[in-house]
């Protein structure tokens, strides 16, 4: 495999891992805070929902700039990567997790993944200017 190749999954990988490791632990803290209750999920106040998704949708562009400042070449295409792998990803847990309320949380996780990831390309390249 190519050099350039094994950066570009590396860049890729590394943008997932920081928003993966970013939300796992706002997640913790919120949980052992007692602020976020994990199960039920619904019985999180509609505010701390909302901002669970915005810190989400935060992490994701961070991730995705990262990717794109760690990219070989052509960053907006590696973070836009990201964002299609999450953006799967995301459907798939909306589907999975369909059966509990509230349906908007995860909607939103879906609606915003890509403009999440295509603003951290976007930063990436106006810092370069």
């Amino acid at each position: 495999m190519k050099k350039e190749t094994l950066k570009s999954i590396g860049a890729v990988i590394a943008g997932f891992a920081a928003l993966a490791i970013l939300s796992t632990i706002t997640d913790s803290i919120l949980q052992k805070a007692g602020i976020m209750k994990t199960e039920p999920f619904d019985e999180n106040p509609v505010w701390l929902i909302a901002i669970i998704v915005a810190y989400r949708t935060i992490f994701n562009t961070l991730g995705c700039y990262l990717t794109a400042r760690l990219a070989p070449s052509k960053p907006m295409k590696h973070a836009i990567i990201l964002g299609i792998i999450g953006f799967v990803l995301t459907i798939v847990g909306m589907i999975v997790m369909w059966h509990l309320p509230p349906h908007w949380y995860p909607i939103s996780l879906v609606v915003l993944t890509l403009p999440a990831a295509w603003l951290g390309g976007k930063i990436f390249l106006l810092k370069t200017k």
